[in-house]
């Protein structure tokens, strides 16, 4: 084994003991050298990590760790088939600004060029993306070959990590971005171990596509799997990967769900009066379900979006039998709350809400405390960035939530 193979293998060693998340996931590809002008620093084409020899060895251990784990996120991440219609070369800076925040969070060194925006921290490539100019002149440090890329503006191929402009930008913290001479269109067809890396892999199909977006979405479950298990999941990257792994359901059908199910219609076995006879016969005795809503009324949820929530709880109100309190609030309740719809009236605003100040959402677990404490469930609309109450009430409590932050305690559902 050569000194730079030795390195290499050492890296993805330290990668599987210290963070066996992105371990599990770099032992997915194969280390191909590749051969030629085609790679100036590290490339994937969702099967294989490529690197430049060159490059490899002018790195740190610890940098080495990066640009291995780098890697190993765009194909976890499905970067080669989430890019859709949207241009190539703003699509790769968007998604390499999304994965390098989060391994800078897991403590590992950037590579050179390694392109950070502190402002997108916490952001996916789809969030990005429309923030990305093409004007920018941002270049990523590495080469993602997923696909045929248009061309940029400049009239040069787009996509990031090569060098299509010719002159070098400079990344956050004034790290200079690598560059290459040539253009990094293409991607590879399936290669092992011991394939050669002298010429750019083709192009994947839509088919390829596909196919490895369904194995690495799988790789990407078990990895996060046995880190939780290790005890070594957790911060920016464990929820992220979280949040891509839930079940994607509607959310108006998981309302629907906690809703009814949350009902109290049951069965009264009360024995009849003599008159009826002395069989004991099942009658249905159905209660009214006592519901708070809270709203957050911070600007953050825009008027359509609070329109579409109220719809559709007042369509699920009437399968429930359900009794709404609704309770509007930003740092502290409006002053006409509250608002007491009754199962058989139609539940609507009571008015406009304009944004107020920050978000705070004691005010309403305070309120039901006082004065409705033997409510039945609590549903919550907001993005869920506030202050919460230190303790969770005795009720349960639904997060309907705009945006990516967690909520301490209750079920969180995701408003899509």
């Amino acid at each position: 084994m050569s000194e730079l193979e030795t390195k290499l293998s050492a890296a993805r060693t330290r990668l599987i003991l210290d963070k066996p998340f992105l371990g599990a996931l770099v032992l997915r590809l194969p280390m191909i050298e590749a051969e030629g002008d085609w790679c100036q620093t590290t490339a994937t084409d969702a099967r294989s990590f490529y690197y430049n020899a060159d490059f490899i060895n002018a790195l740190t251990l610890e940098q080495t760790q990066f640009v291995l784990a780098h890697e190993a996120l765009h194909c976890a991440l499905s970067h080669f088939a989430r890019r859709m219609n949207r241009d190539k070369y703003r699509w790769d800076i968007a998604c390499d600004l999304a994965i390098n925040p989060l391994l800078i969070a897991e403590d590992l060194t950037p590579c050179p060029g390694a392109l950070h925006v502190v402002e997108y921290d916490g952001m996916t490539a789809e969030e990005i993306y429309p923030c990305i100019d093409e004007s920018d002149h941002m270049n990523t440090h590495d080469h993602h070959i997923y696909d045929q890329g248009e061309s940029n503006p400049g009239g040069s191929p787009s996509g990031g990590g090569n060098a299509e402009n010719e002159q070098p930008s400079t990344g956050q913290g004034g790290q200079q971005n690598q560059t290459s001479n040539t253009p990094h269109q293409g991607q590879q067809q399936q290669q092992d171990a011991g394939s050669s890396g002298g010429e750019q892999p083709p192009p994947l199909t839509k088919r390829e596509q596909e196919q490895l977006a369904i194995q690495w979405t799988q790789r990407l479950a078990g990895a996060h799997q046995q880190a939780i298990q290790a005890g070594k999941m957790g911060g920016a990257l464990g929820r992220m990967i979280g949040h891509l792994l839930q079940p994607q359901i509607p959310w108006r059908m998981l309302l629907a769900q906690y809703m009814t199910a949350t009902a109290r219609d049951d069965y009264n076995w009360a024995r009849p009066s003599r008159r009826e006879g002395d069989a004991i016969l099942p009658s249905l005795r159905s209660n009214e379900l006592k519901v708070i809503v809270g709203l957050d009324t911070s600007g953050s949820i825009s008027d359509e979006e609070m329109k579409q929530f109220v719809s559709e709880l007042d369509a699920l109100k009437g399968q429930a039998n359900a009794r709404i309190t609704l309770l509007a609030c930003d740092a502290a309740l409006t002053e006409d709350s509250p608002w007491i719809t009754e199962p058989w009236e139609q539940f609507q605003l009571p008015r406009e809400f304009k944004g107020g100040g920050g978000t705070d959402f004691k005010p309403v677990f305070e309120w039901v405390e006082q004065y409705d404490e033997n409510a039945d469930l609590l549903i919550y609309f907001t993005d869920a960035q506030g202050h919460f109450p230190e303790h969770e009430p005795r009720m349960p409590v639904i997060w309907l939530v705009k945006g990516r932050a967690e909520v301490p305690w209750g079920q969180r559902i995701q408003l899509s």
